[in-house]
């Protein structure tokens, strides 16, 4: 059995953790191990506070307001996609996202990302295919409670 679904939130800060409740919720659900659970929400969460400061370019009533969420869970695998309007990984802002943190744990911002990386088994970061935005794409192998009711056969 497969689950997804799709959001389409505000670009708020209190839009975060709706997203983040939803997804454990959802595997809490279907039945995925809860260590599992959390890696993906905090990755989630992450790639949401991503969206929320960098994702639009301050107009109001445009698509710049808000960002989409969208979770599958098919079979032995989840992937989330978290894609907004802003200005898209650009130049030294597309190198700054792939390379490791000069002093981690010392910056206030730029771990997000990094931090996505070490919780997921594959992350994809880009741009919409011929729009702006960034869109961030991660995955993680599940792991299954044994009372799982909706366990991959």
């Amino acid at each position: 059995m497969s689950i997804w679904w799709s959001l389409h939130l505000r670009r708020e800060a209190a839009s975060v953790p709706l997203a983040r409740r939803l997804l454990i919720g959802t595997m809490e659900t279907a039945g995925v191990d809860p260590d599992v659970s959390y890696d993906l929400s905090v990755a989630l969460s992450e790639a949401c506070a991503n969206a929320v400061e960098h994702g639009g370019d301050g107009a109001r009533g445009g698509r710049s307001e808000a960002y989409r969420v969208t979770a599958y869970l098919d079979g032995e695998k989840c992937r989330i996609e978290v894609a907004d309007s802003g200005p898209g990984f650009t130049g030294e802002r597309a190198e700054k996202a792939v390379r490791p943190a000069v002093a981690p744990g010392y910056a206030e911002q730029g771990r997000g990302l990094h931090l996505i990386q070490e919780l997921a088994d594959h992350v994809h970061i880009g741009n919409m295919p011929g729009h702006n935005g960034a869109v961030v794409s991660f995955d993680k192998l599940l792991k299954w409670r044994e009372d799982a009711p909706l366990m991959a056969v």
